[in-house]
This record gives C-alpha cells, sequence and structure tokens, in this order.
C-alpha cells in the first residue's frame, strides 16, 4: 500500500522505536516510584524526554504536561481554565478548530459560559478583523489551531495573540499538525497553552503534551483525578516508553531544507493529479500550508466512491480522517464556504518526509486506472 494518510497519523519513526524499546523489555519501573534505583531510571528517561519536547518549541521543561494525546491536552486547556476567572464568561474559537477543542467548549455552554465562533475566510485562514471584534474584556480564552488538519492553513497566531494580550485572554492554539514541520517558538508565538501530539509527528499514538506557560500554569485544574502527576494537574502512571518515544521524535524534527524537499514532493502528487482530473480546485491556498497536504475538490468526481476504488493500494482521506464515517459534511469545509455537495467532492492526500518520489510515481498509476475505470463508468 502507498500510504497517503499522514496527517491521520504517521508511522513511527525507526529511531523513535528503537529509544522506546528499553522501557518495555529492560527499565520498565514505574516512574512515579520513588523508593529504588529501578524507578529512578524510568523518572530519569521522563525527565530527558521533558526536557526534548520544551527544547522542541522554546519552553521550559516544567511547562510541559505530559497527556494521552493532543485530545487530552486540548481538553486540559479548555476545560481545566475555564474556571480561573469568574469575571469572564467568553470562550471564542475559530470556525475551523478540531473537535477536540469544539466538543469541550460546547461542554462549558452547559456550565453558563458563552461560546462564540470566529469565521474564517474561503482560504480557511480567521478572519482577523472579525475577531478582534468578538474577543473583548469578557473573554477568557480563545482558541485556534495552529496548523488545519484538513486543508492544512496556517493560522495568523503572532497576530491573534496581540489581539488577546490587548483586552487580557489567554490563548490556547492546537499545535498538533505543526511539530512535525514547522518550527515552534512559543513565546515568539505569545500563546499560553500550546498542544502537542506524539502519532501526529513519527512518536507513538497514545502521547502528547500540553505546554502550560509558567504564568498561567497555576490557573489550571486537574480534569483527570487521583494521583499528584504532572504537578497534580494530570493523575495517573506516566507510560515511560511512550514519553520517550515523543521526546525522540522531538530530537528529529526535519531542518529547513528536508522540510523544502518534502513540498516538493507533494507538488509532484499535485501536478499529477490535476492531470489525470483537470478540473482539479485545491481547496485553501497554496503557499504556506502544511508541506504534506493536498486538500482538493475534484469536481464530479465522488470523493467517498474515489477513496474507496483506490483500496487497497493507495492510503488517502474524504477531508478529515477524524470526521470519516459520520453522514454529515465536514465543518471545516462548510466553515470556507463550500456547499454540502462540494464538499462531499473533496479529498486529502498528505505526504511526509520520508515520502518518495517512486511512491508518488506509483499513486498516480492507481489514480490514473481509478480515472479510466470512473470515465467508463460514467
Amino acid at each position: 500500500m502507498i500510504y497517503l494518510d499522514h496527517q491521520a497519523s504517521t508511522p513511527t519513526h525507526p529511531q523513535v522505536l528503537a529509544a522506546m524499546l528499553p522501557y518495555y523489555a529492560e527499565f520498565y519501573a514505574n516512574p512515579h516510584a520513588g523508593d529504588h534505583a529501578a524507578g529512578w531510571s524510568a523518572a530519569d528517561a521522563i525527565v530527558a524526554a521533558r526536557s526534548d519536547v520544551a527544547n522542541a518549541i522554546n519552553a521550559d521543561a516544567d511547562e510541559i504536561i505530559f497527556t494521552s494525546g493532543a485530545t487530552e491536552a486540548n481538553n486540559l486547556a479548555v476545560l481545566g481554565l475555564s474556571r480561573s476567572n469568574p469575571r469572564r464568561t467568553k470562550i471564542v474559537v475559530t470556525a475551523i478548530e478540531h473537535k477536540a477543542v469544539l466538543a469541550p467548549a460546547r461542554a462549558r455552554v452547559r456550565e453558563g459560559m458563552e461560546l462564540v465562533v470566529a469565521p474564517v475566510d474561503h482560504r480557511g485562514r480567521v478572519d482577523l478583523d472579525k475577531l478582534s471584534e468578538l474577543v473583548d474584556d469578557q473573554t477568557l480564552l480563545v482558541s485556534a489551531m495552529l496548523v488545519n488538519n484538513e486543508m492544512g492553513a496556517v493560522q495568523p497566531i503572532r497576530e491573534i495573540s496581540r489581539i488577546c494580550r490587548f483586552v487580557g485572554a489567554y490563548l490556547h492554539t492546537d499545535a498538533a499538525q505543526a511539530l512535525s514541520w514547522m518550527p515552534i517558538d512559543v513565546l515568539d508565538l505569545g500563546v499560553d497553552f500550546a498542544s502537542l501530539s506524539g502519532h501526529k509527528a513519527s512518536a507513538p499514538k497514545g502521547v502528547g503534551a500540553l505546554y502550560a506557560s509558567r504564568e498561567v500554569k497555576h490557573h489550571l485544574e486537574p480534569q483527570i483525578h487521583g494521583g499528584e502527576q504532572e504537578g497534580g494537574l494530570r493523575a495517573g502512571t506516566l507510560p515511560t516508553p511512550l514519553c520517550v518515544g515523543l521526546g525522540k521524535a522531538c530530537q528529529l524534527l526535519p531542518d529547513v531544507g528536508a522540510v523544502a524537499a518534502w513540498r516538493s514532493v507533494t507538488e509532484t502528487l499535485r501536478e499529477g493529479l490535476e492531470r489525470l482530473f483537470p478540473q482539479t480546485e485545491i481547496v485553501g491556498d497554496w503557499e504556506g500550508r502544511h508541506p504534506g497536504n493536498l486538500c482538493v475538490r475534484i469536481p464530479g468526481v465522488d470523493a467517498e466512491r474515489l477513496v474507496a476504488l483506490l483500496q487497497p493500494e493507495v492510503a488517502l482521506a474524504r477531508g478529515s480522517a477524524c470526521t470519516s464515517g459520520t453522514p454529515e459534511p465536514s465543518h471545516v469545509l462548510r466553515a470556507m464556504g463550500l456547499t454540502s455537495h462540494e464538499a462531499s467532492e473533496v479529498v486529502r492526500l498528505s505526504t511526509s518526509v520520508s515520502t518518495s518520489r517512486e511512491e508518488i510515481e506509483d499513486a498516480l498509476r492507481h489514480l490514473a486506472d481509478v480515472a479510466d475505470r470512473m470515465k467508463l463508468a460514467a
């Protein structure tokens, strides 16, 4: 199979797997067991991994809270902060946020908070003028994802931060799709919270982290109770191998040259797809997006049928992999102005930094075969 669904999940890097294995077979002690040397060894591995994650985003180690993934990190930021200032009763999110942000934000509405959704333009970028009107001195938190998971658009987080700072609102960003390719400097971005995911960046599934700046971390309330792990903010025994894996992945992030080569491979895929389907339309801006993202609408082609006909040779997705199987169209595509019918013609192909041109050529051959079969059936 040619795997072109890396924005849904990435394969674990071989060096990451190698780093993890000793903590399954040899150093398997509970990292919170402080009475013996075996526990100390596991705890030391957690300390090193926390430092690796912090270094990757220009944070300090004590600002990193390990979680089970970006979903839990998003929930901790949105739900854990909501009671910190009773005078601020509004949460503002963009219309293209992941459901892992939208769902906890909606949960706050049931507790009396106001939820406001900021619109995006046809490119998938937040309307800064409208956002500045929506964010006021009643706003507790603004959540704007750094890179969208469906069409790869990068949001103007620095500008959003200035809007938040002006009124004293906190800023959270879901950076799950950014870690694998984009230099992240939480201080430069001006965010208070940032969510990270392991399996979007060549680390294993089941691990992620929340960056919580030292200035605001004490305002958080835990959402999982039971122990005092992670500074009392996330109860439960830390999975040492997974934390080590995330730390190692953060050591292996691609440099600028590797990202440029990655983007070139995706461009080759785009050119080939447009030869096969001349009516292809790029969803969102092409420039500046996630280097592996190719989200397209192919007018006249049902995305569900196209994806099905490519099985099992090519893995790709209809819009967001997280909403596959649900009958309603993607909320991201609808927010960008696409109709339900237009959204049903959208597919997302996503490459990785290790995707080869040979894989692209093979994928295009399979796509060519499917294109011919669809023409014959028309």
